[in-house]
């Protein structure tokens, strides 16, 4: 049965590699933009989930809302009740939440506005279903990118990371999409978990960029809970993707060196 999506965040790095496969999959699809000059043949619509405007014409009729939206915590836990608002007014279709494990158990300021996104999901009155993920393979690479400037790179030691495909992710959310709502559903976790230094070493040895990579040990909270291994879920390492088969693959093609 053919079923009405919305995806939000749908250009984001989970949304760009959702959006083909909820296509494939024969469904109706919307993507949430907030630019009128976005909105293409391919079911986009207009809405701002900062301020609630069109939210109420982009959820007429659906039956799945997929909510990949985030703005690094500033804005999501506004964004997400405006969306509920809007969605509870339509009827009770089913909303599907992207969330990150261990956010209940890390200090980090951004987990804490998805664990109240989760919260409010969970008490929306909405059908809902809630799929946790470790880190993006993106993450890491995005992470050492963001010190190209520097001599080094520098990672948190003694801290692991169980990064996972966005590729995986999408296709259990597609499947999410087309059952029923399931509430929280088990954790989505890497196949493989690794030092985070180990990781920088990979990724800058498989792009050729020559630099030491320093294991630094940060202090605070959040770190301490990442050492803790909070983050982390070695009892559903269900992805098959490693590090370095995203690396081997053209997602990683074009990087800057």
């Amino acid at each position: 049965m053919t079923k009405q999506v919305l995806v939000t965040g749908g250009t984001g790095r989970l949304g760009r590699a959702l959006v083909p496969r909820l296509l494939d999959s024969g469904d109706d699809l919307r993507v949430l933009t907030r630019r009128e000059h976005e909105q293409v043949a391919h079911g986009w619509v207009v809405g701002d989930l900062r301020t609630g405007r069109g939210l109420a014409a982009a959820v007429a009729d659906v039956d799945v809302i997929i909510h990949l939206a985030t703005t690094n915590g500033r804005g999501d836990v506004a964004a997400t009740r405006n969306l509920i608002e809007a969605a509870e007014a339509a009827g009770q279709p089913h909303l599907v939440y992207v969330s990150i494990v261990g956010i209940d158990k890390v200090a980090l300021g951004y987990y804490r506005a998805k664990l109240a996104c989760e919260r409010l999901v969970e008490r929306s009155g909405l059908p809902w279903t809630i799929l946790r993920t470790t880190q993006f393979h993106d993450l890491i690479t995005a992470i050492c990118d963001a010190q190209r400037a520097l001599p080094v790179n520098m990672a948190p030691s003694k801290v692991r990371f169980q990064p996972i495909d966005v590729t995986e992710v999408a296709g259990r959310l597609v499947a999410i999409a087309d059952g029923p709502a399931a509430q929280r559903v088990p954790d989505l976790g890497g196949p493989e978990v690794r030092d985070a230094a180990e990781l920088a070493r990979t990724y800058l040895r498989a792009i050729g960029r020559r630099r030491p990579v320093w294991s630094v040990p940060l202090p605070g909270k959040a770190i301490r809970d990442y050492r803790a291994g909070h983050h982390l879920t070695p009892g559903r390492a269900v992805g098959r993707v490693t590090f370095d088969d995203f690396l081997a693959g053209d997602r990683a093609h074009g990087r800057s060196r």
